[in-house]
């Protein structure tokens, strides 16, 4: 479940707020007791600017930057726990090549230090740990891309395709509109099916590129002549490909659901070639 911050909450929990209504309540209550005013008219005045309060301050872009600085270790936290739990669904391969790479970034910057025998990393090395989380996302992708295809034969669709091709040619012109939907929707399957396959290709090139690209920084960290060696790595262009990568799937992620889809719009038609083919 993506992690999202109610900004109404957080207006709610602000000390200024609290203290309001707390002011407002001891307003009341003297009120009561002295009859100075009406506490309704209190209650009434406290609840009018609790409104206004809560209308204008959560839609504040000013405090909506102090809500997101101070909740961004939250979400930090709240994406590493998300993390790990996808690598649980993950098999022993997999895992493994996770649980490798999470090694290597560790060994990276024991060496760096060793070697160096400096006290700090540079950001080069930080930007390892993102590339590792990339790493684990994309592989997540890659895998429920790859069970998907999995689920259907590319074959199957091509000669279903074929074959209603076929019928649809000497189909009586009564239900021939129904047979040219069928060929039609064979055909997008059968689109849908190759857009899935290259996007699976494209991610399964870029994990192999982050993993060479560990065992690059490693050896280059343990053989560099000058701790400023590290800042010619081209960690830039491999930040670069990954967030191109990203992209990518985020426009193509609607054509996960288009075979189902398309297995959905075909049902009607199947009772048809199935009588016909009789």
């Amino acid at each position: 479940m993506e992690f999202k911050i109610s900004y109404i909450k957080e207006a709610l929990k602000e000390p200024v707020n609290i203290g309001g209504l707390l002011v407002a309540g001891a307003a009341a209550a003297y009120s009561a007791t002295t009859g100075f005013l009406e506490p309704t008219l209190v209650l009434a005045g406290a609840l009018i600017a609790e409104g206004a309060y809560l209308i204008t301050v959560p839609a504040s872009s000013f405090y909506r930057r102090i809500v997101d600085r101070r909740s961004r270790h939250l979400l930090d936290a709240h994406r590493r726990k998300q993390r790990l739990e996808v690598i649980k669904t993950f098999d022993p391969r997999e895992r493994e090549a996770v649980e490798y790479l999470s090694w290597m970034k560790n060994q990276i910057a024991s060496n760096y230090k060793k070697f160096t025998r400096l006290t700090e990393e540079p950001p080069q090395i930080r930007e390892l740990e993102v590339t590792w989380e990339a790493f684990v996302d994309l592989l997540d992708e890659y895998r429920r891309r790859k069970h998907h295809l999995k689920t259907v034969k590319r074959q199957d669709i091509e000669n279903q395709l074929r074959a209603a091709e076929r019928t649809m040619q000497f189909a009586d012109p009564a239900v021939r509109p129904l047979h040219e939907k069928n060929v039609e929707i064979l055909r997008r399957r059968l689109q849908t099916y190759d857009d899935i396959e290259r996007t699976v290709k494209g991610v399964e090139a870029q994990l192999q590129v982050i993993e060479n690209f560990f065992g690059l920084v490693n050896d280059q960290v343990v053989t560099m002549p000058t701790p400023e060696h590290i800042l010619s790595m081209d960690f830039d262009s491999l930040l670069s490909s990954i967030e191109m990568t990203k992209e990518i799937l985020q426009q193509t992620a609607p054509i996960m659901g288009q075979l189902d889809s398309l297995n959905r719009e075909m049902s009607p038609v199947r009772p048809s070639l199935v009588s016909e083919r009789r």
